[in-house]
């Protein structure tokens, strides 16, 4: 697991840890489960984004029909 340093005011440290001790947890445990659930929501987003995008791709995807040229007949000159 990695370490990271964070610069964060005193005052809010103080604050923060009271409130891990209130939940029973600790200041490291509280900041990574914070960024474990951003990682998560945007993760989701994109999960969300892409099946969007697929659901678009298939409501206006035509059938084209057989394809009866080749490229070069498309350059003739």
């Amino acid at each position: 697991m990695a370490n990271i340093t964070l610069s964060v005011e005193e005052e809010v440290i103080r604050k923060v840890r009271k409130i891990a001790i209130d939940k029973n947890t600790t200041l490291t445990q509280m900041v990574r489960e914070y960024l474990i659930s951003v990682a998560e929501r945007d993760a989701a987003q994109k999960a969300r984004a892409l099946k969007g995008l697929e659901a678009t791709f298939q409501k206006l995807s035509r059938d084209m029909g057989e394809r009866d040229w080749v490229r070069e007949d498309l350059y003739e000159r």
